[in-house]
């Protein structure tokens, strides 16, 4: 399998071999690597990460799990996805590991230490998300992005990171098994994934709409069947 022209594309590739447990081989691991690669700061990348294509740019990005995003957030969730997409590709190439340091040196500087929270801002805007700094990022689907990087491997501290993170995310519990501003399906993604005694809290309160979800009839939908598939994965944590 070759990457088509369009990073979103080509990480999910990478993401659905990981979810579904497929093994990549060699050549193609380094193939989609050095595309991914090719694309580290680019015109119109967050910062110094990753960068999609003008049309994916314009037209914005659905996530893994098919939640449609636009705009800064497309540009910021992109690039954290293609250093989530390195790590899980390991790959040998000095262009690849040298995109992905400097991504990383970027991300870091914008992310601030772990303990990063600090006297919250004056300057009359809501800042939902301040106590929280070092382990969320801009917005709940921006977060997500962030500890599903974490999870693979980058950036740095990613227990206190995750733990951070995830009490935000337990304030913004809705009492329905889900959560406000916080896509489920891609946020359920990251969760599966963490490793940390909090997040089974969590999995077990989101896990209703999991059981729900693999009642459905089948679908040859490649969202409802990735979503089908971590809500095995959800059920197998809490089980």
């Amino acid at each position: 399998m070759k990457p088509v022209a369009s990073l979103a594309q080509t990480i999910d590739t990478v993401n659905e071999a990981a979810l579904f447990r497929r093994r990549m081989p060699g050549a193609e691991r380094e193939g989609f690597a050095a595309f991914i690669a090719r694309r580290h700061d680019v015109p119109g990348t967050y910062g110094r990460l990753f960068g999609l294509f003008p049309e994916e740019r314009a037209q914005g990005i659905r996530l893994f799990t098919g939640e449609r995003v636009t705009n800064a957030a497309a540009r910021h969730i992109a690039g954290e996805e293609a250093c989530r997409a390195l790590l899980l590709l390991n790959a040998r190439s000095t262009v690849a590991r040298h995109a992905l340091i400097d991504a990383t040196e970027d991300m870091l500087t914008r992310l601030g230490p772990a303990d990063a929270a600090g006297p919250k801002p004056d300057d009359g805007q809501v800042h939902w998300l301040w106590p929280y700094r070092g382990g969320t990022y801009c917005c709940g689907a921006c977060s997500v992005s962030l500890w599903r990087h974490l999870t693979a491997g980058g950036l740095d501290d990613r227990d206190r990171r995750l733990a951070r993170g995830l009490e935000c995310l337990a304030t913004c519990r809705k009492g329905d098994g889900t959560w406000r501003v916080f896509p489920y399906w891609y946020t359920l993604s990251a969760l599966v994934e963490m490793q940390i005694d909090p997040v089974i809290s969590e999995l077990r309160y989101a896990a209703g709409h999991c059981e729900a979800a693999l009642r459905r009839k089948g679908s040859s939908d490649v969202y409802a069947l990735r979503r089908q598939e971590l809500a095995r994965h959800v059920m197998d944590r809490v089980a």
